[in-house]
């Protein structure tokens, strides 16, 4: 069966180009948000934080 849909595959035109574009995208957005997050102000990450310790309604 794997012999078949790796066949197939060879068979396909331009087909190796998306596993690089998936990679890029992948990388990408984990850099992003890894920048998101050390960007992140400490203020912030205690206010929400403390949302579950609060008692008003």
């Amino acid at each position: 069966m794997l012999k078949f849909i790796k066949h197939h595959m060879d068979t396909i035109v331009g087909i190796e180009i998306y596993p690089i574009i998936s990679l890029s995208i992948f990388f990408g957005f984990f850099v992003l948000l890894l920048v998101w997050v050390f960007s992140y102000s400490k203020e912030t990450i205690n206010e929400l934080s403390d949302i579950p310790l609060k008692e008003d309604n």
